[in-house]
């Protein structure tokens, strides 16, 4: 297949983008337009590869969108592009409006309109996959309640509002127009490669400098964790197996605690790196807590087996095992994320056009 991947360059797309090139004989086109969250330095292990194209674009250009299904002439769309940091949305949700529903609207016209002008067979195969988030459901206020493929919307945030949105809009071209889509919402990513500005990597990385670690409230927001290789798969299952206008949630079946997850982080730094900064008798000491923020979930936990039992996926990685493996590599990688936070990865933004490097 030639797949088209849009927002390949971030967190979780770089991570398909890979297991894509590296596990199945499939072409990628990447379309990215490289906000500050599109790193292509996370595909330098593929991007030499002859099935890797990339192309640098906004979503929201419907000229260029329509341009780039008619040169590649892709065998399906996995729509990953998005703004999806939640503080960001609270601070100037605007960003988020444009490119999670303005830009998944021109992204399904022009889907729609290639889709339309193929052949039968091509037709009945061709598939768009919109991955999209568990916020969309809110969230729970039970212990023992989990997400279904069926839970009621209920955003909280302006980014999951957004989300939401992009959601209903993707169902309404299916059933309006019939094209064949498939949705996943997954639960929150971690792993190699993620942005610094999320949890877990901006836990590690500040133990690492001394500097505070923050958490929200008292920390007791409950999340579902699900390594970002194991999402990556779960992907290339839904898309290559999934049935037409189903949703499935992918899940990790690991709830924790915010402030579980940053005292594991420091009991591993511990482990790891038992030379502390200066002054730091511990890395825990390091922990401060900081006002929660407006309209923050409590918990979102995701019932799986929907996907476990039709397509045969389940998760991997333990959070344990994915934790561990996700801190030995931000230690053994600090080249790739000096310069994320120096800034310097930005400079891949100037003079890119299409390229297969």
């Amino acid at each position: 297949m030639k797949i088209l991947v849009t927002g390949g360059a971030g967190f979780i797309g770089s991570a398909l983008i890979r297991y894509l090139i590296q596990h199945t004989d499939n072409t990628v086109i990447n379309l990215d337009k490289l906000t500050y969250a599109g790193n292509l330095q996370s595909l330098q292990s593929v991007d030499s590869n002859e099935r890797y194209i990339f192309v640098q674009a906004d979503i929201c250009d419907a000229a260029k969108v329509a341009e780039i299904f008619s040169s590649h002439q892709p065998d399906c769309v996995m729509h990953l592009a998005a703004e999806s940091h939640v503080d960001r949305s609270i601070d100037g949700p605007a960003a988020f409006i444009q490119t999670n529903i303005v830009g998944t609207y021109v992204l399904l016209e022009a889907a729609r309109k290639y889709w339309s002008g193929l052949e039968a067979e091509q037709r009945s195969t061709f598939r768009f996959h919109h991955i999209s988030t568990d916020e969309v459901y809110g969230d729970l206020h039970g212990t023992d309640d989990l997400f279904t493929e069926t839970t009621p919307y209920a955003p909280s945030s302006p980014y999951s509002a957004s989300k939401a949105s992009s959601d209903h809009l993707v169902r309404a071209w299916h059933r309006t127009y019939g094209l064949p889509v498939v949705l996943t919402n997954c639960s929150n990513n971690y792993g190699p490669y993620h942005f610094p500005e999320k949890l877990i990597p901006l836990v590690i990385l500040n133990a690492l400098a001394g500097k505070p670690l923050p958490v929200y409230g008292k920390g007791l927001q409950i999340r579902d964790w699900l390594y970002v290789e194991d999402h990556a798969r779960a992907l290339y299952q839904v898309v290559s197996k999934g049935q037409v206008g189903e949703t499935y949630n992918i899940g990790g079946h690991n709830e924790k605690t915010n402030i579980e997850v940053v005292r594991t982080i420091c009991e591993l730094l511990e482990e790891f790196v038992p030379a502390k900064p200066e002054g730091v008798a511990a890395y825990k000491d390091l922990i401060t807590y900081v006002a929660d923020r407006p309209g923050h979930d409590l918990r979102y936990a995701i019932d799986a087996s929907k996907i476990a039992r039709e397509l045969n996926w389940t998760p991997q990685e333990s959070f344990e095992t994915g934790l561990r493996k996700t801190v030995r590599w931000y230690l053994d990688n600090e080249n790739w994320w000096r310069q994320v936070v120096d800034g310097r990865y930005q400079l891949q933004r100037l003079g890119q056009g299409e390229s297969s490097e």
